[in-house]
């Protein structure tokens, strides 16, 4: 079951999405803004150029990642600037090509130089790998407090718990892009079409929505958001 609830016009480059107080969150000529009705906070970092990914998991502590130059940038709630990281000012090698929200003080981080999960506690400044190399690459990665979850370029899905240990979940279906619902369901994009998959069925459902051409979608609890150049489309859905 999918309805449309409301439309809004926004000018951005690339949006982002939608955290749990329903601030919506997007970039526009190299600014981060978070906006919610008369709302708008911005980030700007001229020096570390193009961000790379962005975690709105914990609102608080918003993750801003410049692979270009190894480092990161926390932000609180009103994107004010908590803490900048230089991850190759670590005593340890670190060459990180993914960064992410972890429980604590913890950031998640794939380090390049061998290939390894780890935990890197930004107030400390210490870093440990947890995992075993992994030889696959990460096409597509999500993360939250508890769980670092990866799909590697041959379309599988895996896991790893905050000691290390990888759980394989299971192969998915090609993808163009894709959001992790649960560590059992995805919702993705694949040529202009969405659908939501199940690992439990092995079945792909067809999510029919109007716009046939758009940028990204972004799914939070039952909140589905379409976002096109007009702006941003949102839809109540009810994933079975």
């Amino acid at each position: 079951m999918i309805s449309k609830t409301s439309n809004q016009s926004i000018e951005a480059d690339v949006y982002l999405g939608e955290d749990a107080f329903r601030y919506k969150y997007f970039i526009a000529n190299s600014v981060l803004s978070k906006i919610k009705d008369s709302e708008n906070f911005q980030y700007k970092n001229i020096a570390l150029g193009k961000i790379t990914s962005i975690n709105i998991y914990n609102p608080f502590k918003i993750i801003l990642f410049y692979e270009n130059f190894n480092s990161a940038i926390i932000l609180d709630n009103q994107l004010n600037e908590i803490q900048k990281i230089n991850f190759s000012e670590n005593k340890k090698q670190i060459v990180t090509s993914v960064v992410g929200i972890s429980f604590q003080n913890n950031l998640w981080v794939f380090n390049a130089t061998n290939q390894q999960i780890g935990l890197y506690d930004y107030l400390k400044n210490e870093y440990k790998n947890i995992s075993v190399p992994i030889s696959a690459t990460i096409k597509y990665y999500e993360t939250n407090s508890n769980f670092f979850y990866w799909i590697d370029e041959k379309n599988y899905w895996y896991s790893c718990d905050i000691f290390g240990k990888i759980i394989a979940l299971g192969k998915l279906p090609d993808f163009d892009f894709v959001q992790i619902v649960s560590n059992l369901s995805i919702i993705f994009k694949k040529d202009d079409l969405l659908y939501h998959y199940s690992l439990n069925s092995n079945k792909k459902i067809l999510i029919n929505i109007e716009e046939k051409r758009y940028k990204k979608f972004y799914y939070r609890d039952q909140n589905l958001s379409i976002f096109t150049p007009e702006g941003i489309t949102n839809y109540k859905i009810n994933l079975p």
